[in-house]
């Protein structure tokens, strides 16, 4: 089979013959004389595309045969082929970011790659031992002045003897096959099945979106080719709403993001002030509403969009006072009910989670506690003082 990709990886159509089909689990799986469908490897992924305007869903090589796997079998033995060209472009693009960075690591750090990962949303490279960040942010300045530079890239394919004498970053492949040798200039040599651009100007960025340790490496997160230029417009995007909402320039954002944290920090600590003043008369009018029942105050009460911290914090502070029972019921803004239900300590006969358990089907809620607290949540909230005067019955009784 002559393999077009390795010959022009530009051809995005081509014309084949078909030299054989095998069928298996009703797909029909292609042998060409010729092709120009990269079959995956090198941590490339395979080409897509389509056959007599059939859709190719997999590629794959056995045995030294690439085969093209379709739904539908071809009426005629010579047959129109079309690449997926972004798909191909997209992963020459990643796959020879990964070279580039690769190529960096090791020729600033001598950090050798121990793993690699084209993946659909963004790709990976780990490199042996850890590295900072300003390493990490060094590397990337390098890659893209790499591209900058345009470098050209060549493809070797010597002979055994020749191969002991060409110093590789990486040990060679076990095979009996050609091998296939990439160099990027001064920057980087190493065998490789993969398919590559022109040149590193072909890459156009690489960004390194994020890094983290993974074993005894670390592994880079990236993007190159178009998922790059696309993630930087998006985030541009993002950037300037941000400083126009922060009326901001982007080299201040920062600043003001702060001086932002510190407004809202005056804000919380100057409502807490106002929750404490506002609580203490709260609960003092909570008590003097209470109603004694079998010498017990009951106090209760339904609160509008309040916060369900805030109606907590009251049942702690009643709760302190002898023989007192409450009954707060929350109905917040998105429609959900907060129940709390409490006694003080000195009420051993009356059971809060036990008496929340029978008012919670009145909102449709779930929950429970303890016997002298107790919390539920529910999603009725037309049926709130119902569930008050069935609590008060059960205490009553």
């Amino acid at each position: 089979m002559e393999k077009l990709f390795y010959k022009d990886q530009y051809i995005k159509n081509f014309t084949a013959n078909i030299l054989e089909i095998k069928e298996i689990d009703k797909k029909f799986h292609i042998y060409l004389d010729k092709t120009a469908f990269f079959p995956g490897g090198g941590g490339q992924f395979c080409d897509l595309g389509e056959i007599d305007g059939n859709k190719v869903f997999n590629v794959y090589e056995e045995d030294g045969k690439i085969y093209h796997v379709l739904d539908i079998k071809p009426k005629d033995s010579l047959v129109k082929c079309s690449i997926d060209w972004d798909r191909r472009e997209d992963g020459m693009h990643q796959h020879f970011a990964q070279h580039v960075l690769s190529g960096c690591f090791y020729t600033k750090y001598k950090a050798n790659t121990t793993g690699i990962h084209i993946g659909k949303d963004f790709s990976t490279v780990d490199i042996k031992g850890y590295l900072e960040e300003d390493q990490i942010r060094n590397i990337e300045i390098y890659a893209n002045e790499v591209i900058r530079q345009n470098i050209p890239l060549t493809i070797l394919t010597p002979s055994k003897e020749e191969l002991d004498n060409i110093y590789l970053r990486r040990d060679l492949p076990n095979t009996d096959e050609e091998i296939r040798i990439v160099k990027i200039g001064d920057l980087d040599i190493n065998a490789c099945c993969g398919v590559h651009p022109k040149s590193t100007g072909e890459l156009r960025l690489i960004k390194i979106k994020r890094w983290e340790k993974n074993r005894q490496s670390t592994r880079i997160e990236f993007l190159s080719g178009k998922r790059a230029i696309d993630d930087v417009l998006r985030r541009d995007i993002y950037l300037t709403k941000a400083c126009k909402y922060l009326k901001s320039k982007e080299e201040d954002l920062l600043k003001a993001i702060n001086n932002l944290e510190e407004k809202i920090d005056k804000v919380i600590k100057d409502r807490k002030k106002l929750e404490n003043i506002v609580s203490k008369y709260e609960e003092k009018e909570l008590i003097e509403s209470g109603k004694l029942i079998n010498d017990i105050i009951v106090i209760s009460k339904i609160y509008e969009n309040e916060d369900i911290r805030y109606i907590s914090k009251l049942v702690n502070k009643i709760t302190e006072e002898h023989k007192n029972i409450v009954l707060l019921i929350g109905n917040d803004s998105k429609e959900k009910v907060n129940l709390v239900f409490a006694s003080s300590k000195d009420l051993k006969d009356l059971n809060m989670n036990s008496l929340i358990k029978k008012v919670l089907p009145v909102v449709n809620g779930k929950g429970g506690g303890s016997s002298n607290l107790a919390q539920g949540a529910g999603s009725n909230n037309e049926n709130l003082d119902e569930a008050i005067k069935l609590a008060i019955k059960i205490i009553k009784n």
